[in-house]
């Protein structure tokens, strides 16, 4: 089973893309963590702080998702591997009987697409609260400028 190399090539583009775009998710949710730590060192705890404690963990949660998304994503590419192994016959542990190579095949097809759909979820949420942080350290911002005028 041999693939244009034109479509093997598109796939690694856009596997690779993806990569790189959760991977600068994950440098940006560390990086506006940093500096929120930055931003309020030396500040007395009060409840001004709350959005900017809120980002803080949403940032968090984004990072969270991220690692999230990449694990499962690994787990998809390895699951694609032994699932294209098994349909060739050449899997180190393929099963003798076809009905147990097929119950593998099967198998190996549900959880690589529960694993997909994880990895979107996890994906769509690093996202979302990456943003959702950056609204509420704006919000804490404005509250600042307010508060001292």
């Amino acid at each position: 089973m041999t693939q244009d190399p034109f479509l093997q090539s598109l796939h690694k583009a856009h596997s690779d893309s993806q990569n790189k775009h959760t991977y600068f998710l994950l440098a940006a949710a560390g990086a506006a963590i940093g500096f929120a730590v930055q931003k309020t060192e030396g500040q007395i705890l009060s409840w001004w702080l709350l959005p900017v404690a809120l980002a803080t963990l949403l940032w968090a949660a984004s990072f969270y998702f991220g690692c999230k998304n990449i694990d499962l994503v690994q787990r998809s590419m390895s699951a694609n591997f032994n699932l294209l192994q098994l349909k060739q016959g050449m899997h180190p542990e393929q099963p003798p009987n076809p009905q147990v190579c097929e119950a593998a095949i099967s198998g190996v097809t549900q959880a690589l697409h529960v694993n997909i759909e994880r990895a979107g979820f996890y994906a769509r949420w690093q996202f979302r609260t990456l943003i959702a942080g950056a609204v509420s350290f704006i919000v804490w911002r404005v509250i600042e400028l307010v508060r001292f005028n």
